[in-house]
C-alpha cells in the first residue's frame, strides 16, 4: 500500500528520537496503520554531518526547510526545531502548501497556537502537538478525546522535569540549590542558561496549552502567575516534612465560582497525595472533572525517545486522517473555538500559606510578625523553629490559616521594613484541595 510521506525538520533530541522510532519500529507502525510511514526528507543545519539511522538512504537531506515544505511528495511536516520565529514560518508555509503539521513546540503553541489552528482550518489541514507538553504522557489525547465528555474543574501538574529533579535532590540529600543545579547541568537535565526551567517559564507555556485544552479558553503564558524555585533550600524541606508536606513546582488551573485561577509556583503538597510522590525527572498531571472525578497521568516528561513516541503517534493519527479523507479535524485544543477570557488575578487565590523567615535573632520578632499578619486579618496556625547555631541567620516558619494571596502580599509589605530580616520572607501556598 502507498505510504504517507513525512518530512522531518530538526534533528536535535526530539527529531533524532522520532527518526529512530520511525525507522526501527517501521513494521509495527505499518501494521497498526495498514500502510507505511515513509521518511522522505530530513532537514537540519548540520544534516551533512549528522549520523542518521539506517533506511534513510533515499531521503532528501537538506539544510533548507523550504525544500521540505515545498516538496511535492511530502504529506506531513514535522516541525521539531523549537523557538517562535522560523518554526512559525515553517508551520504557516506548510499550511499554505496544504500540508499537515506535527510539532513539539510548546513555546510557539502556547503563544500562537490558536491563531495557527485558525489558519489550519482555513487550509483544511491538521496541526498535532502531543509532544509539546509532558512528552511521555499522552495528556493532550486524554483532554482532547479520552475525557472530553467531562467538564474539567481542576488541573494540577508537575510539568518540568528539571525542576522536579532539582527539588527531589535537595529534599533527599540536603544539598543546596546551586550545587544541585550544577549537577543537573552536568547530567544534561538543565541547560547552560537554566532560566526557562528554574524560573518557571517552561512550565508556564505547558500550563497555558493544557488550560486551553481543559477549559476552552485562549490562554497565553503572560496570563499565568509564575514563580521559580531558586529560593527553595534544604531547610524548607525540613520544615515541610514537620508539617507532613513536601515541595514541588506545581502548575495549577482551578475553575472557581468567580473564574479561572492559574499559577506556576513552588507549593507545599501533603505527602499523602499522589503528586507528592512524583520524583526525579518525571512529570505528572492530576485532573478532576465534574462527572468523572479524579484521574492521574504519570511518565517521563522529556527525553529523545519518550518525546519521540509522542511525535510519531501524532504522525500516525494525522496520516490516518489524510488516508480517510476526513474533512473534519479534531482541534488540538479540544474545542472548535477558544473563548476570549482573562484568568482571575492571583491576588484572589485562597489557601493556607507557609511563611519562611531568616532573621537576626532578638526578642519580639514573633510579636512583630504576628502584628503584621493580624493587621491583614490573617490567623496564625503554627510557629516552627528548629535549633540553629547562627543567631545572625536564624530560619523559622509560620504557617497561617487560609487567606487570600492579596492579604499575604499586604502583610509581607508591612514586614518589608523590619530590620531583623536577613532576606524577604518566602511565601508558599499549601495546597489542600488535592
Amino acid at each position: 500500500m502507498q505510504p504517507v510521506n513525512i518530512g522531518i525538520i530538526g534533528l536535535g533530541n526530539v527529531g533524532s528520537g522520532a527518526l529512530t522510532i520511525l525507522t526501527e519500529n517501521a513494521s509495527q507502525i505499518a501494521a497498526k496503520l495498514g500502510f507505511p510511514l515513509h521518511v522522505a526528507a530530513v532537514c537540519s543545519r548540520h544534516v551533512a554531518s549528522a549520523k542518521l539511522p539506517a533506511g534513510l538512504e533515499g531521503a532528501l537531506k537538506t539544510a533548507d526547510w523550504r525544500e521540505v515544505v515545498n516538496h511535492p511528495d511530502i504529506h506531513i511536516v514535522a516541525e521539531l526545531i523549537g523557538g517562535t520565529g522560523v518554526a512559525r514560518e515553517i508551520i504557516e508555509a506548510s499550511a499554505a502548501c496544504g500540508k499537515s503539521v506535527v510539532t513539539a513546540n510548546k513555546e510557539l503553541m502556547a503563544l500562537h497556537g490558536a491563531e495557527l489552528w485558525d489558519q489550519a482550518i482555513a487550509a483544511r489541514i491538521n496541526i498535532a502537538m502531543e509532544a509539546s507538553v509532558a512528552g511521555g504522557i499522552p495528556i493532550h489525547t486524554v483532554l482532547r478525546e479520552g475525557i472530553s465528555g467531562d467538564r474539567i474543574t481542576t488541573l494540577y501538574g508537575i510539568l518540568n522535569g528539571t525542576c522536579n529533579f532539582i527539588l527531589t535532590e535537595i529534599e533527599q540529600r540536603g544539598a543546596d540549590f546551586g550545587h544541585v543545579l550544577a549537577e543537573a547541568q552536568a547530567a544534561g537535565y538543565a541547560e547552560a542558561d537554566p532560566s526557562a526551567d528554574v524560573d518557571g517559564f517552561d512550565a508556564r507555556s505547558k500550563l497555558a496549552i493544557l488550560s486551553a485544552l481543559a477549559f476552552g479558553e485562549r490562554i497565553v503564558p503572560s496570563d499565568i502567575y509564575t514563580e521559580g524555585i531558586r529560593r527553595i533550600s534544604p531547610i524548607d524541606f525540613e520544615y515541610a516534612h514537620m508539617l507532613d508536606h513536601t515541595i514541588r513546582l506545581v502548575c495549577a488551573a482551578r475553575q472557581t465560582p468567580k473564574g479561572l485561577l492559574l499559577s506556576v509556583r513552588p507549593s507545599l503538597l501533603p505527602r499523602s497525595t499522589i503528586l507528592a510522590s512524583v520524583r526525579g525527572a518525571y512529570n505528572a498531571a492530576w485532573v478532576r472533572g465534574k462527572y468523572g472525578a479524579d484521574t492521574f497521568y504519570y511518565g517521563r516528561g522529556a527525553g529523545p525517545l519518550p518525546t519521540g513516541v509522542a511525535v510519531v503517534s501524532d504522525l500516525m493519527r494525522v496520516a490516518r486522517e489524510i488516508r480517510s479523507g476526513s474533512p473534519e479535524r479534531v482541534s488540538p485544543f479540544a474545542h472548535a473555538r477558544l473563548g476570549e477570557y482573562k484568568p482571575l488575578p492571583i491576588a484572589l487565590n485562597h489557601s493556607a500559606y507557609y511563611l519562611r523567615f531568616r532573621v537576626k535573632d532578638r526578642p519580639g520578632i514573633i510579636a512583630s510578625l504576628a502584628a503584621a499578619l493580624s493587621a491583614e486579618k490573617i490567623s496564625l496556625d503554627a510557629v516552627l523553629q528548629l535549633p540553629q547555631p547562627n543567631a545572625d541567620d536564624l530560619p523559622f516558619v509560620i504557617t497561617v490559616a487560609p487567606t487570600t494571596e492579596q492579604s499575604i502580599q499586604d502583610a509581607l509589605q508591612r514586614m518589608a521594613g523590619m530590620d531583623f530580616l536577613v532576606e524577604p520572607p518566602l511565601a508558599l501556598p499549601m495546597e489542600g484541595s488535592l
